[in-house]
């Protein structure tokens, strides 16, 4: 017992190892935010007493997930090791999920703008539908998206580390902290309409970033994080403008 407690914890003495440690967790609640918009824009479609149980089933199901891939991570490893060649680029399991992921962001993203745009144009398509079928659908969705993002979350880990503690514990960090934050999100972007739009806007970058990425164009994840922080900020500004607007009418009403 003591032998196999020093084998996985002699990292602990190692402050090398907690920098990587806390790089990695910083790494993996950053990469988190795509999966979150995600899970925030679809369960607030839901019925509002069924929002936070399927947020914390799909969190939860990403926390599992994430955690079985650890597990086997010999095999994803390979994931990496192409298995075709095609116009002179060497396709992986791993580029091939990342496509696949990405064109459905894109697709899901493209329809609900649509929908954002022209509601009334969809008026009709949930009806005759189950609350069951909605929940069942949304649930499905998000761990679809769940095992995209897992793979290339842990496929990261990996290329950042050799011990398999600080991935452990990397990952239940990092998604600890994404279901304590998918509440206020999701709150937050339902109060605030224009910023459905602009998450929506998000989710179409990150889909078609994965499809590079798979493609064999690798974007740095920096300027995807940074395009999408200054958007944010200039939303924020927006908003910050249309209340101190909306307080000054208030004022000056007789």
């Amino acid at each position: 017992m003591t032998d196999f407690l020093a084998m996985h914890f002699e990292w602990v003495a190692n402050p090398t190892a907690w920098v990587a440690l806390l790089t990695l967790v910083v790494l993996e609640v950053v990469l988190g935010i795509d999966n979150l918009i995600f899970i925030s824009i679809l369960t607030n479609k839901l019925p509002e007493h069924q929002r936070v149980p399927a947020r914390r089933l799909g969190i939860g199901a990403a926390l599992i997930m994430r955690l079985v891939l650890l597990a086997t991570i010999s095999f994803i490893v390979q994931l990496t090791q192409p298995v075709f060649t095609l116009f002179g680029h060497g396709f992986s399991w791993r580029d091939l999920i990342l496509i696949a992921g990405g064109l459905f962001l894109v697709w899901k993203a493209t329809k609900e703008i649509h929908h954002t745009v022209d509601p009334d144009d969809h008026k009709d398509e949930m009806l005759g539908k189950t609350v069951q079928f909605t929940l069942g659908g949304a649930i499905f969705q998000i761990l679809l998206l769940d095992l995209v993002f897992s793979i290339d979350s842990i496929i990261t880990a990996v290329g950042m580390t050799d011990e398999i503690a600080i991935m452990y514990i990397a990952v239940i960090v990092a998604v600890t902290v994404m279901l304590l934050a998918a509440t206020p999100l999701a709150n937050f972007i339902e109060k605030n309409p224009t910023i459905v739009m602009l998450a929506l806007g998000f989710l179409l970058m990150i889909g078609m970033t994965l499809i590079a990425d798979g493609m064999g164009y690798h974007v740095p994840k920096g300027y995807i994080y940074a395009a999408m922080g200054f958007s944010a900020l200039v939303e924020g500004l927006n908003m910050l403008a249309r209340r101190r607007k909306r307080s000054g009418e208030t004022r000056h009403d007789p």
